[in-house]
């Protein structure tokens, strides 16, 4: 047997009111009597009455619910996630959340989905195999804030949250040094990501400023597979002058260099390793890098949150909300 769904219209005949005075007294307003929306609350409590969120949203022109794209639900992206929900929850906005798997044109369709679904604002970090960010620009057309996180593209008037790794690195460089090594290798990420360019230019100057000589032949690229990851090890220990150290992309990546040492190459983890996004695991590791740079992915999600939230609520006066590039500094946390 179905039951019917309360409405405003049966609490509303059952107490002879009218409509809007059952409404007004739902949202506790102040031209109704403290006795009249004492007893329309407790009816509206008895028949299990909840609002309609549609007629709501529609009134209001909200949905209450922002849109959340990450490249994958690895504990780095789940901390920045984390952050978001707690900003998103206090304002009291769902969070649906899309995942790409970095692939490029299933990010587009989850974008197409969120916009369809007519979310208040967007936060996204692009995938690695993301060639033109033209899909995400498509929210201007809607009037969607849009806020890119971590990895952000190289492009003007954009809202982006993001984290320097360029004096983390210049230090990792300085921590090498004094601990004896001269010869670093770097082990890039994808070109795609612009936030690799940190790395690379703090690694040089890194270099220049001890006066260390860079060996070319010490620098390369990994697409963060651990088979891409095999291949750039393999391309720097094959070279006849080897590395006694090396700055990985990232904590999976330092982790498959070190797994091809030790599994492959049937050798012990000798090399020293400095990476990026000092994940907790590293705690509980026999060989832990010698240090990693934390980005801080759960501030990074709750800066971008609010600033999403400053673009939302300046929508009826877009001239007076400019965009937003917010710079975190990140730290060499030494293990």
């Amino acid at each position: 047997m179905q039951h019917k769904v309360p409405t405003i219209q049966e609490i509303a005949r059952i107490l002879n009111l009218s409509k809007s005075t059952v409404s007004r007294a739902l949202r506790n307003h102040h031209s109704i009597g403290l006795r009249t929306t004492m007893r329309v609350q407790k009816l509206a409590k008895e028949l299990n009455y909840e609002p309609d969120q549609t007629a709501i949203s529609f009134k209001q022109r909200k949905t209450f619910s922002i849109g959340v794209i990450m490249p994958s639900f690895e504990t780095y992206f789940c901390n920045a996630i984390y952050g978001i929900e707690d900003v998103a929850h206090a304002r009291n906005f769902n969070v649906l959340i899309g995942q790409t798997r970095e692939d490029y044109e299933r990010e587009v369709k989850i974008m197409e989905t969120m916009r369809k679904q007519r979310v208040d604002g967007i936060i996204t970090s692009m995938s690695k195999n993301t060639p033109d960010i033209g899909h995400f620009l498509k929210c201007r057309q809607y009037n969607i804030p849009l806020v890119f996180l971590d990895r952000v593209p190289d492009v003007p008037d954009i809202n982006s949250v993001w984290c320097s790794l360029y004096s983390s690195t210049l230090e990792a460089i300085s921590l090498l040094i004094s601990r004896g090594h001269k010869r670093i290798g770097l082990i890039e990420g994808p070109p795609t990501l612009h936030i690799r360019n940190e790395r690379l230019k703090g690694y040089l100057d890194g270099h220049r400023s001890h006066k260390i000589p860079v060996h070319d032949h010490l620098i390369t690229t990994t697409d963060l597979s651990a088979a891409s990851t095999y291949a750039a090890m393999e391309k720097i220990l094959s070279s006849r002058i080897k590395p006694t150290a090396i700055i990985a992309f990232n904590d999976y990546v330092s982790l498959d260099a070190m797994h091809y040492i030790k599994k492959i190459k049937k050798g012990s983890p000798s090399i020293s390793f400095v990476s990026y996004s000092n994940l907790p695991s590293t705690e509980y590791m026999d060989h832990p890098p010698l240090a990693s740079v934390e980005q801080f992915p759960y501030e990074q999600g709750k800066r971008a949150t609010e600033l999403l939230f400053r673009q939302i609520d300046g929508m009826s006066r877009p001239e007076m909300t400019p965009m937003e590039n917010l710079i975190l500094e990140s730290k060499l946390v030494i293990h």
